[in-house]
């Protein structure tokens, strides 16, 4: 008799116990997208196997595919505790690329916030996202509280979160609004944001591409931002844009003139110009690698 066939004739307590007769059975419980239980991959054995993972499976892959160049890590280096990790959205290689990027003391114990919809769609699928980039289920077509909670609560553990506030991956290689989640996380937790800028990752593996091409990519680290008194999430999350925004800058040209348009308001934002496709097309300029230092301008 096979194993499943045993298994299927055993009773309480290997099994559920039964609702009583005349009773309505209990909901079913979910075991994918926003209920999936990632509790699982935060436990010691799955953390070591991350953690192999990581050095000896991801960091390689991310060398060869992306040639990552990371600024800014000495603007952390006194940065104690956990801490959000904000990035702007292109492709699917920002995740392994920013898991590896993050200094190993907030690394060991991070979390990935990813879409629900997509990264825990299916028993195996979900099992993967959770243990191999600590990944939590995040709804992003509304706000879930469950969610929120569940981020909330890994926080306060001393857990430090990766997230992509923008929602999903750019389409055209422009950013996209951010919405409030890193904003209000970090005024609900009262820890600091850390902006982070990835640029040519669209280049690798943009949005409908299904295999990577190898290409040069910058990963920079802003300075921590703290959310005041006067902060509330939709403001705080401004504020992480024109971080991100700022980073985006200095990448394309350098951190002098970053900062002078930052002083005068003038930084360049991540959602470029709104007009026709064409338009957003051209003013996005060359994305060969050869021109990729080159800065962004409109009109």
């Amino acid at each position: 008799m096979s194993p499943r066939r045993i298994v299927s004739k055993l009773d309480f307590p290997y099994r559920a116990a039964r609702p009583p007769a005349g009773a309505p059975p209990g909901p079913s419980v979910k075991k994918e997208g926003a209920d999936y239980d990632t509790d699982w991959a935060r436990k010691p054995v799955a953390r070591a196997a991350r953690r192999i993972l990581a050095e000896a499976v991801m960091q390689p892959a991310m060398a060869a595919v992306a040639q990552p160049e990371r600024k800014g890590l000495d603007r952390i280096e006194r940065l104690e505790g956990p801490a959000i990790f904000a990035a702007n959205h292109h492709s699917h290689i920002d995740t392994p690329l920013l898991f590896t990027s993050i200094p190993p003391r907030w690394r060991n114990r991070l979390v990935v916030g990813a879409a629900a919809d997509y990264f825990f769609t299916g028993a195996l699928k979900s099992a993967a996202s959770a243990l191999v980039i600590g990944a939590i289920p995040v709804e992003r077509s509304k706000v879930g509280r469950r969610s929120a909670r569940l981020a909330a609560s890994l926080i306060d553990d001393g857990w430090s979160l990766l997230i992509f506030p923008e929602g999903g991956r750019s389409p055209d290689g422009w950013g996209q609004p951010f919405l409030g989640g890193a904003g209000y996380l970090a005024v609900r937790c009262g820890v600091p944001v850390v902006p982070v800028h990835v640029e040519g990752t669209d280049r690798i593996l943009p949005k409908g591409r299904k295999l990577p091409k190898a290409s040069a990519t910058t990963v920079t680290f802003g300075d921590p931002l703290a959310p005041t008194e006067q902060d509330n999430a939709r403001r705080f999350a401004a504020r992480i844009e024109t971080a991100v925004a700022t980073l985006a800058d200095e990448c394309a040209t350098d951190w002098y003139q970053a900062r002078r348009r930052a002083h005068t308001g003038t930084t360049p934002g991540l959602t470029g110009p709104d007009v026709s496709p064409w338009r957003r097309a051209w003013a996005l300029g060359d994305r060969s690698p050869r021109s990729r230092r080159q800065h962004r301008r409109w009109p």
